[in-house]
């Protein structure tokens, strides 16, 4: 694939991974881009790199706009390796003027790197840099998600490089919104923000807030993973803004491990009575959906039910990798509650009830628990555990 125009003067040069199939254990079953770009200017500037496994590739496009040597500036938004893993070679080849960063990446890129006596220039928020005739400002978005992080806006192109944040792991030919398909590029956009950023999500309702309070003008998102949005950037903006602020869209999740089977049962009982009270829901075995998948579904919902089997005194173990999982991401605004099938101890249920309360999960019930197989009786209950958080749901 060749370089390609962004808008005048700009241009991706960036590289695609489409064999990466885990993300620091989120699933990239679509792999994934490393945006890298080029604004060709009075001086001339690079706009981060990529991993260092897919250098070539970079360097093979950058070479179709122009002589690496005769790049004077290198802008480094986020020092983490998918995205500075080939600079100390492309620093080493293209000799910069100024590697131009925040204060919090110049100290990220030396304990990288051991390279104190790099040109650095760092960048406070307000600052601008003139290239000639584009000019680039910059907004600190410290944790977002790393302390280094930072967007480089073009003022003349309303063009907002913006890091990690509104990408996409998407591995495709296109390099623009309006090229790929609709429903998988917002899929992919809500599994990263699920995986990535839930954890910061006040720190993106401040951003936003700032963006209007500023009223910073953008006519093109172009973030470092996926694809650039230049048709739509509202609805990036916009998807960001309702996850930032935890609003779920009315549904549940029934999400479970089961050992034979009893557990199964009962969480097909609470989805009947979810059902009874109107509510959509979905059913997620942890045995064949991905926890990153899942995360993706709960990032959207408004309740979630847990249900598992118990296991020497505990959880079966896609539960608890599970739990952990969701709650390094601390999703919150949450309707909870719990059930499981036990053999002679049954601690699951309060286990499972414990964790949600943690993440400040509202627990509507304490939960039901069976002895090894449900009776009729047993599964009528869970019906009636799915109608107490259909209800719930509808009052909230």
């Amino acid at each position: 694939m060749n370089a390609v125009k962004v808008v005048d003067n700009i241009y991706w040069v960036g590289a695609i991974d489409w064999n990466v199939r885990d993300f620091h254990g989120y699933s990239t079953n679509r792999g994934t881009t490393y945006n890298a770009f080029v604004i060709m200017d009075e001086k001339i500037t690079l706009v981060d790199t990529v991993k260092s496994s897919l250098k070539g590739d970079f360097l093979k496009r950058l070479k179709e706009i122009v002589d690496p040597e005769k790049i004077d500036y290198i802008v480094i938004n986020h020092v983490e390796l998918d995205h500075s893993g080939s600079l100390p070679e492309i620093v080493e080849l293209i000799k910069p003027e100024k590697i131009i960063c925040s204060k919090m990446g110049q100290k990220a890129m030396v304990e990288h790197f051991h390279q104190e006596d790099w040109p650095y220039e760092i960048v406070e928020p307000g600052k601008d840099i003139c290239l000639g005739q584009k000019t680039l400002s910059f907004i600190e978005t410290r944790m977002l998600h790393w302390p280094d992080s930072m967007f480089t806006y073009v003022k003349e192109d309303k063009l907002l490089f913006s890091s990690d944040a509104f990408g996409q792991h998407y591995a495709t030919s296109e390099r623009f919104d309006d090229e790929v398909d609709q429903a998988v590029l917002m899929e992919e956009m809500t599994k990263y923000y699920a995986n990535i950023l839930t954890l910061y999500s006040p720190k993106v309702k401040k951003l936003i807030e700032t963006v209007k309070e500023i009223g910073l003008e953008i006519d093109m998102i172009v973030p470092d993973h996926g694809v650039i949005w230049r048709s739509n950037p509202g609805i990036a903006l916009e998807s960001y803004d309702k996850w930032s602020r935890n609003i779920g869209d009315g549904n549940a999740l029934i999400i479970y491990d089961t050992m034979w089977h009893s557990t199964e049962k009962m969480a097909k009982e609470v989805g009947s009575g979810l059902q009874d009270e109107g509510i959509s829901y979905k059913l997620l075995n942890l045995r064949y959906n991905h926890r990153s998948d899942v995360m993706r579904e709960v990032l959207n919902a408004s309740a979630i039910v847990l249900g598992c089997s118990t296991l020497n005194n505990g959880l079966l173990p896609r539960m608890a990798g599970f739990l952990m999982y969701m709650r390094g991401l601390r999703p919150t605004n949450k309707i909870g509650a719990a059930f499981g099938s036990f053999g002679w101890s049954g601690e699951a249920v309060k286990l499972l009830n414990q964790a949600m309360e943690e993440m400040n999960f509202d627990v509507v019930d304490p939960g039901y628990r069976v002895k090894y197989v449900p009776t009729d009786d047993d599964l009528h209950k869970c019906t009636e555990l799915g109608r107490t958080v259909g209800k719930k749901l509808k009052e909230s």
